[in-house]
């Protein structure tokens, strides 16, 4: 069967990208509140250890003294930011393939692919950058023993009452400088991934459950293996106290390599990968189901 491009429909997009976001919360969560409890660890006293010696210790720590619902802290904050989000990241793709097709047939290249991403991680941080504030405060908060915040909603309403609008967008600059290059990458590298494992006889859209599985989780994998240098900084940065930072994220930056060298730019990075693959899986997955279920339901949406 040769396969046939389907019409690119941006509104579709949105509704496949926001069930695929809920998706990838459920399959993620867990080992990203440990990434932001490892990113965020303070640097040890000399002969004191720090509190979490990696990722597993992380784990187990975090399930003996808080159990099952302390990996799901501050999910939350994700569930409600990101099912829109990931609707409008899907919907920015499906926007940047249909701005650069001349005709609703062209194949887009991988170099087109890889600039709609850009679009789509462009268009995510106006909702992403608030929700990442508050989820890792109360990730951080959750570890510290300190009840500062009740919820995301309180969470929000102290940012907001404390610094106004700037101090729940704190962290902006380095979630686009984290997700626009990281979004190319993401979409990129699934299309890529599709239509490598789609046999010669056989259509994209037809491709199976544990193709689709493998694309999305070694998206997800490239993804952050461009992502996490930023995450690590912004991950510093929005859980500072106000004022630690007056230059931004160069200050974040100087004081990282300068205490804990490069290294610690790739911060958190086995339970990122360890994530990665599930949640991405989980999400791609997703979308797809939701967008053959769109096309059945709503063929000329």
């Amino acid at each position: 069967m040769s396969d046939t491009p389907q019409a690119i429909s941006p509104l579709k997009n949105f509704f496949a990208g926001g069930f695929g976001g809920v998706c990838l919360v459920f399959a993620g969560h867990p080992l990203d509140t440990i990434k932001v409890r490892i990113q965020t660890q303070p640097k040890p006293t000399p002969g004191v250890p720090t509190i979490y010696a990696g990722t597993f210790d992380c784990f187990k720590k975090t399930l003996v003294n808080e159990g099952v619902k302390g990996l799901y802290k501050g999910m939350a904050a994700p569930i409600i930011g990101v099912t829109p989000m990931f609707a409008v990241c899907f919907f920015g793709f499906g926007l940047g393939k249909k701005l650069q097709q001349k005709h609703p047939d062209e194949v887009l290249t991988y170099p087109q692919l890889f600039a709609a991403g850009m679009l789509s991680g462009v268009f995510t941080t106006g909702i992403m950058a608030p929700g990442e504030r508050i989820k890792c405060l109360l990730q951080i908060q959750a570890a510290s023993g300190e009840k500062k915040y009740a919820g995301p909603m309180d969470c929000a309403r102290q940012l907001y009452r404390e610094a106004g609008i700037r101090g729940i967008y704190k962290g902006t600059v380095l979630t686009l400088m984290r997700d626009v290059p990281a979004s190319g990458m993401y979409f990129m590298t699934y299309e890529w991934l599709k239509k490598v494992l789609t046999p010669a006889d056989r259509s994209v859209n037809d491709l199976s459950v544990p193709r689709i599985l493998f694309a999305g989780g070694m998206a997800g994998i490239f993804n952050w293996a461009v992502a996490i240098p930023p995450d690590v900084l912004k991950s510093r940065f929005q859980t500072a106290p106000a004022g630690k930072y007056p230059n931004g994220f160069r200050d974040v930056l100087r004081e990282l390599i300068r205490e804990e060298g490069i290294r610690s730019l790739y911060k958190g990075f086995t339970p990122v990968m360890l994530r990665a693959f599930p949640a991405n899986a989980a999400c791609f997955l997703g979308f797809e189901f939701a967008m053959k279920f769109l096309n059945w339901a709503v063929p000329s949406l």
